[in-house]
């Protein structure tokens, strides 16, 4: 008998004895399990299979509750794709396998209805996620790519089960591989680096970077008429105004304190308003033009304008 059929058939048994465990006979069937669900739809095998393969069968049959985002079979044939590996390589691959599949976990029945819209999802892999409701129900994973949850509310006794369209991923970069990755942070890099405050943000936070782009530092270098050079050998300020922009916990745009004073890692606090406008001590504005950007340790928001601390 092939290996993948012997399993499936094991675990059909497993889940047949625990449903057959908790009333059988003449009774009405019970609500099978999250396993059990799963089980019963063709859409969700390759799920059974990296189930199986990663020892989780028996904690996603315990009590919970839990709610599983579950990929169907397209979304994992598209994840193979995306990550240049075969199905055995995957499955074969159980630290990998445990901790992607352990990231679709909520610990807590979370139905449709209580999904808490913008806010950082803890995982039971530790990692986080957003879900947004514009166009339909659609989850930003670690590394900001988009899942959209196609079904909702699936029953099982120990918690719910959303069907989403894509297998999501925990973050892989922290908030200095982050920025390094993307072109238009390219000056703030420098300055990071220029102000020995790498080891820092690659530290475990979590951290949110309010992040000025490249021309956002270039027009900071007009308004104080300095060189690039200069201001990246100036250390104490360089220090000063980096950690102006970086508040200690991870803050997504649903949950910034509008009109609030918002303390920095530097000391010093700013404000911002309904708009996602920046007032800074100086009482300059900058535009916040891009949240919620996220990584491993903290969440990006980009802004189009240093903002500073008291002169």
């Amino acid at each position: 008998m092939p290996k993948r059929q012997f399993l499936k058939l094991s675990l059909a048994a497993t889940a047949t004895a625990a449903l057959a465990a908790c009333g059988g006979g003449d009774d009405a069937p019970s609500t099978p399990d999250i396993v059990g669900v799963a089980l019963s739809d063709p859409q969700f095998s390759i799920l059974v299979e990296a189930v199986v393969a990663a020892g989780l069968v028996e904690t996603l049959k315990s009590a919970g509750p839990f709610t599983v985002f579950a990929p169907t079979n397209n979304a994992f044939a598209a994840l193979l794709t995306e990550l240049g590996i075969t199905k055995a390589a995957l499955l074969a691959d159980k630290p990998l396998l445990t901790a992607v599949l352990t990231y679709h976990v909520v610990p807590a029945k979370v139905p449709a209805a209580s999904v808490p819209v913008g806010k950082a999802i803890t995982s039971v892999q530790g990692g986080v996620f957003k879900i947004e409701s514009t166009g339909g129900l659609k989850i930003t994973d670690g590394r900001n790519r988009v899942a959209n949850i196609t079904a909702t509310d699936v029953a099982a006794s120990n918690g719910v089960i959303h069907v989403i369209d894509k297998v999501i991923l925990p973050a892989n970069k922290d908030i200095v591989a982050t920025a390094q990755s993307l072109p238009d942070f390219s000056i703030l890099v420098e300055a990071v680096v220029a102000a020995g405050l790498v080891s820092t943000l690659q530290g475990t936070g979590p951290f949110t970077v309010f992040a000025p782009t490249n021309a956002a530092f270039a027009a900071l270098l007009g308004e104080l008429g300095v060189s690039k050079e200069a201001l990246l050998a100036n250390k104490p300020l360089l220090t000063k105004v980096l950690t102006y922009h970086v508040v200690s916990g991870r803050v997504l745009k649903a949950d910034v304190p509008v009109g609030a004073a918002i303390p920095t890692v530097q000391g010093e606090t700013f404000t911002v308003n309904a708009s996602l406008k920046i007032t800074d001590r100086r009482g300059r504005q900058a535009g916040i033009v891009a949240t919620d950007v996220f990584t491993s340790n903290g969440v990006i928001h980009v802004i189009d304008k240093v903002i500073l601390p008291a002169a």
